[in-house]
């Protein structure tokens, strides 16, 4: 237990019994934020998709749609990164759903 708690300040480095609660104290907080952490990213993917997409004069939700439309199996971190860094090939994405947005109400109004 004293060798998981080095690093730690003062008593809770040197004494067990202090040592034993940080180190408890500590694997909650580790449990706790690998769930936030991706809780995180994920709405940190979906603004950067959304800013992408309303450039193309679409919405978030409506390009989540056509997404599935299309059966595009990209996820949310594939997107963002394309979005952030590759404008072409999400262009071509944004074109693709957008066509396919288009064929699904036209097979709705018939």
């Amino acid at each position: 237990m004293l060798q998981r708690a080095k690093g730690f300040r003062m008593r809770r480095s040197k004494l067990y019994r202090y040592a034993s609660d940080a180190v408890d104290h500590g694997m909650v907080y580790a449990t706790r934020d690998r769930k936030v952490r991706k809780r995180t990213f994920r709405a940190l993917w979906q603004i950067r998709i959304n800013a992408a997409v309303r450039a193309a004069g679409l919405t978030y939700s409506r390009f989540i749609e056509g997404l599935k439309a299309a059966k595009i199996g990209l996820d949310r971190q594939m997107l963002a990164d394309l979005a952030a860094t590759d404008t072409t090939a999400f262009g071509a994405v944004v074109q693709r759903v957008q066509d396919a947005l288009a064929a699904k109400t036209a097979n709705a109004k018939a």
